[in-house]
């Protein structure tokens, strides 16, 4: 089952809770990448592309599955041709604190103790939007 919008705890399958009806709107691979770009500051749709390499299809998907989620929303910043820039709501800037507990959790979990990227500094996403 996948929703693009909020759904009722007894609708969802399995053991119904918030983090399922969370996992329903931003839980598919790409989502919280896209989030991720946006954070950053990768507000058109070639830099967000760019950021997560992910396929072009698969991130026009997940903003408009996103933006359908009240997560994202899109602003037009050029006429013509229609271009748009995507920013977080305040949805979206909810979720920079999973976006901090997964980057914490990445380093400590998911990389080779020997990568030769580990010793990069990333700074938590909660910082870097203060010092904007």
């Amino acid at each position: 089952m996948r929703s693009e919008s909020p759904v009722p705890l007894a609708e969802l399958p399995g053991r119904p809770c918030p983090i399922a009806a969370a996992l329903q709107l931003v839980g598919e691979r790409w989502a919280l990448l896209v989030v991720r770009e946006i954070a950053l500051g990768a507000t058109h749709f070639g830099d967000i592309v760019r950021g997560t390499g992910a396929p072009r299809d698969r991130i026009a998907a997940r903003l408009r599955a996103l933006e359908s989620a009240g997560v994202v929303t899109r602003v037009p910043y050029q006429s013509a041709p229609p271009r748009f820039e995507y920013r977080l709501t305040d949805s979206g800037e909810a979720l920079i604190p999973v976006l901090d507990a997964l980057l914490c959790w990445g380093k400590a979990h998911a990389v080779l103790p020997d990568d030769p990227d580990r010793p990069r500094k990333y700074r938590p996403f909660s910082e870097m939007r203060k010092s904007r």
